[in-house]
């Protein structure tokens, strides 16, 4: 080795010795800096900042929840309950109180009592939350059975609490269904309109019927609990403040349970419906439509689901007919036009027409009904012979000789067709009646001779709905005056019984026309039952009754729409005892001309009170096998 190789060698050698020493003297010297400042820092939170950090640690978030308030009962006018409250319970877990390995066993023990999969619950609870203080609910709608069986093995369910949660019940099911409605969690953009009036997420709300229109009487006020939790979510023990809930208030019906069901039976198993009315007051006792629907069905759960398969029913059972149906009002529409023409003295009492079998208007001919039969019509009849046989021809002649489409128009207003009634339910459409000026508005086209014709029968463009003709009715019977139709009498509180509103008769309108006019109205509408199209099918001998009957073309050559429109008694000796009613037999059944039928039943069952079994074995109808009943 050279002298410069070996101080060459020599020099690196000691500077990797340097090197190495400088290394770690470098690294000693960062560990000892990270110590200082790790001792720099837990004196710091210790004893500079240790009060804000205990003071954080002590830190509590208010959380609250929603204390549902028990909804109000619907109840019939005796004091029946229509739609009332049951108890149920929502059984709910909180993971972090159950061990890890005890999940398994105990939702094969939920599984059959909760009527889960145990799939369904690991689904609710899943691993990444299983630690965690939180509640979360694992099934609505549980029965106080099912409570008391987890109650008695709380040792076997770890975590698990449970909580009153009211559910609606209708105990009458589809019976008043159109009357009542249901009800439903309240949706995100429901929320958006109503969060200033009280409601939160899932409240309960009234979606249709009577619980949609009364909602916030029935429903009351939400109480809120607030507790307080710590930084990990778990509550603080004594640590709460309770708003309790105000209960709502009961809502008493004008319905009469038993008139209901007398007229749901009495309807059958038709598309249509009926209306009960006490003409003094404008009471409903009975609105039943069909077909219906359970609203019970709506309450566990599944409530889209069975919305959605209704909704796409065929047969609408959401459709309330009693308010919602608009069919021409047929041979009843006679009713306006007999007044029309005898309250503007066009004709009289003993003006005679003699009926042919065919009307001719313009290029037009218009056809007697059952030509067949009579294929020269009725020949000469005056007014009440022709309300009683509900001459078409009769009726052609007042409407487009006589009175005229306009004068026909403003008599139909005066008896409230055209608009809607009032009555307290949603959805109520208005009908319609036609004039020049609408159809030439709505078509571009002029109104016809043809179109007069049409119209004077209650056909063409005309639409009614079965509750406009209850008041028209009611008009012909109080002579001029109609009533607001309600269905709800009394507001009550539940707490103290105090009656809060008390629902007055309100007149909805009063017509100038003279009373006389009536009377003779009211002749020709006997005159149907005893001589007439009503004669041998309304045969009640507990009541004396007026009515009409009618049947509504609707394009098809085999299907119609069957009415038959009513009061009594005609001659009351307390007007409290006079009742409406309206039955309407829509075109979608066979047609049987049952109307008239039903409505016989109803009025029988009304005045000799009856059930509909009884009434039938009582009068023992032509029409049914009375002995089987």
């Amino acid at each position: 080795m050279s002298f410069l190789e070996w101080n060459v060698s020599g020099y690196l050698g000691k500077a990797g010795n340097n090197i190495s020493k400088l290394g770690l003297l470098l690294i000693g010297a960062s560990i000892g800096a990270l110590v200082v400042l790790y001792l720099v820092q837990i004196f710091t939170m210790q004893i500079v900042d240790g009060s804000d950090y205990a003071l954080r640690a002590q830190e509590v978030t208010r959380r609250s929840s929603v204390l549902p308030s028990r909804r109000g009962d619907i109840l019939d006018r005796h004091g029946r309950p229509l739609a009332t409250n049951i108890d149920s319970y929502v059984v709910s877990i909180n993971p972090s109180e159950v061990p890890a390995d005890r999940f398994g066993a105990m939702f094969e023990r939920l599984s059959w009592l909760l009527d889960l999969s145990t799939e369904q619950l690991h689904q609710r609870v899943p691993m990444n939350i299983r630690g965690q203080f939180r509640e979360i609910p694992l099934r609505s709608g549980v029965s106080f059975e099912t409570i008391i069986q987890i109650a008695e093995r709380t040792d076997q369910f770890p975590g698990i609490s449970w909580r009153n949660d009211p559910r609606r019940y209708y105990p009458d099911g589809e019976l008043f269904s159109h009357i009542l409605g249901y009800v439903g969690e309240i949706t995100s953009s429901e929320l958006q309109i109503m969060f200033n009036r009280g409601y939160n997420p899932g409240s309960i709300i009234g979606k249709t019927g009577l619980e949609q229109q009364y909602d916030m009487i029935l429903r009351g006020r939400e109480g809120r609990r607030t507790r307080n939790v710590d930084v990990l979510g778990r509550e603080i023990e004594g640590v709460f403040d309770v708003m309790p809930p105000v209960p709502g208030h009961d809502v008493i019906l004008t319905v009469d349970r038993d008139i209901q069901r007398l007229a749901a039976n009495a309807l059958g198993e038709r598309s249509g419906a009926v209306v009960v009315l006490q003409v003094a007051t404008g009471e409903v006792l009975a609105m039943y439509s069909y077909p219906g629907y359970d609203a019970n069905r709506f309450m566990y759960g599944a409530g889209s689901a069975i919305f959605n398969s209704l909704s796409r029913d065929t047969r609408s059972p959401f459709l309330n007919r009693a308010t919602q149906l608009e069919a021409p009002a047929a041979s009843t529409f006679k009713i306006i036009m007999a007044t029309a023409a005898l309250e503007e003295e066009l004709i009289t009492p003993d003006t005679i027409i003699n009926t042919r079998g065919a009307y001719r208007a313009g290029n037009q001919l218009f056809r007697e009904w059952g030509i067949a039969m009579r294929p020269q019509g009725f020949g000469p009849l005056d007014v009440y012979g022709a309300i009683a046989n509900s001459s078409n021809y009769f009726f052609y002649t007042l409407g487009n000789e006589y009175l005229g489409a306009d004068r026909i128009g403003n008599y139909a207003r005066m008896f409230g067709l055209g608009e809607r009634s009032g009555i307290d339910i949603p959805g109520e459409r208005p009908g319609l009646i036609p004039s020049p000026t609408w159809k030439e508005r709505t078509f571009g086209e002029p109104w016809v001779g043809g179109d007069t014709v049409n119209m004077s029968i209650g056909q063409g463009y005309t639409a009614v709905t079965p509750i406009q003709m209850t008041n028209v009715m009611a008009m012909v019977a109080n002579r001029g005056t109609v009533y607001r139709p309600h269905l709800v009498q009394q507001v009550r509180n539940p707490v103290t019984g105090q009656i809060v509103e008390q629902v007055q008769p309100e007149i909805l309108r009063s017509a100038p026309i003279r009373e006389s006019t009536f009377l003779h109205v009211e002749e020709g509408l006997r005159r149907a039952v005893t001589i007439g199209t009503a004669r041998g099918t309304v045969i009640t001998r507990a009541v004396n009754s007026v009515g009409k009957t009618g049947t509504g073309e609707v394009g098809r050559d085999d299907q119609w729409h069957s009415w038959y429109v009513a009061y009594g008694p005609h001659e009351p000796e307390d007007p409290m005892d006079q009742v409406a009613v309206v039955v309407l037999v829509d075109a979608d059944n066979e047609y049987d001309f049952w109307s008239p039928k039903a409505a016989n039943i109803i009025l029988h069952g009304i005045f000799a009170e009856q059930t509909y079994e009884e009434a039938v074995r009582t009068m023992r109808p032509w029409y049914l096998p009375w002995w089987e009943f």
